[in-house]
């Protein structure tokens, strides 16, 4: 059996932290607390690690996992470009549950899976989750469960499902909220005929929340666009609509894990979040939604190129509950 840490002694979070970055330094799983729900994370820069997360939640490469990150220098590192509006986004809600979908910074050497050139990205609020992020680098994740179960809200829960798929559980007592984060796609601003911020699936943070900072930078409200507009607005899914399977993140999860979704993908794990998962996307101009929430960042992410060219915006596969 693999051993499950309570963070919330000092003693096992000592030994706990250690064990879990030693786990992540050789390419295996390990589960943590975020402030979604539990997710399963992996050193996102180890393909054959990711592949192993997949392979534990049953998932396959086109739900590709959410990716989490200790702050914004490492999110500067992950993707193309970072807009202005994502940089208001990030002041006002990171670290928390929003999972921002962009397009990949092209020369990195990774492979989440079917990501189309996108990545969802979001920062937990957790500190354990962070302080293991800040040690490790950016981290593949998505909620701890199997695909189709509800996503786990304390390590046993993790633990009764994936069993010894994973090296190491971090405890840290039940989910504060077991809410999902937020998932957005924001690939247009990058590149885009017409930049608009899509919600990919709705979570803790709302849409009105959304719209205090981004204004008629945000796609309308479900309902409120004229008969029609859905069809000039694009083909992706609908506004406020559950991510499909085979489409990021915060990463993170929801209570239950659809077919799979990704973005920028950790959050995004996944972060690991609680509502119809994506552990993480939608088409052209639109990234993939990673899975809910939780996760972080094992070696330290590369930099990213100075002055590399925003990649063309691509069809990005969905999010990923988790």
């Amino acid at each position: 059996m693999s051993p499950i840490f309570d963070c919330r002694d000092e003693a096992q979070l000592l030994t706990g932290m250690r064990q879990a970055r030693q786990a992540i330094g050789r390419g295996e799983l390990v589960v943590i607390p975020t402030d979604t729900v539990y997710g399963v994370a992996a050193d996102a820069f180890d393909h054959q690690a990711v592949a192993r997360l997949l392979a534990a939640k049953g998932r396959g490469r086109q739900s590709p996992p959410p990716v989490l990150v200790a702050g914004l220098t490492t999110l500067r590192a992950l993707v193309a470009d970072v807009p202005e509006a994502v940089e208001r986004l990030v002041e006002a809600f990171w670290p928390g549950g929003l999972t921002i979908v962009l397009p990949s910074q092209p020369s990195l050497s990774w492979d989440l899976g079917e990501t189309r050139g996108t990545v969802a990205v979001r920062m937990p609020a957790h500190r354990i989750a962070l302080e293991l992020l800040e040690e490790t680098g950016p981290l593949a994740v998505s909620s701890a469960n199997l695909t189709g179960m509800a996503a786990g809200i304390t390590p046993e829960d993790a633990e009764g499902m994936l069993k010894d798929s994973v090296a190491v559980y971090l405890g840290d007592g039940p989910s504060k909220t077991g809410i999902p984060s937020t998932i957005i796609d924001a690939t247009s601003l990058v590149a885009g005929d017409e930049p608009r911020v899509r919600v990919l699936r709705e979570g803790a943070v709302s849409r009105s929340q959304l719209r205090d900072v981004l204004g008629d930078l945000l796609e309308p409200d479900p309902g409120s666009e004229p008969e029609g507009a859905e069809a000039e607005a694009g083909t992706g899914p609908e506004a406020g609509a559950e991510p499909q399977a085979g489409t990021t993140g915060d990463g993170e999860g929801g209570a239950t894990d659809a077919a799979a979704p990704a973005p920028s993908s950790s959050e995004a794990p996944s972060e690991a979040d609680a509502a119809p998962e994506p552990d993480a996307a939608p088409e052209p101009a639109a990234a993939p939604a990673p899975e809910a929430d939780p996760a972080p960042e094992a070696a330290p992410a590369p930099e990213a190129a100075a002055g590399a060219e925003a990649a063309p915006a691509q069809k990005a596969p969905e999010p990923e509950r988790s």
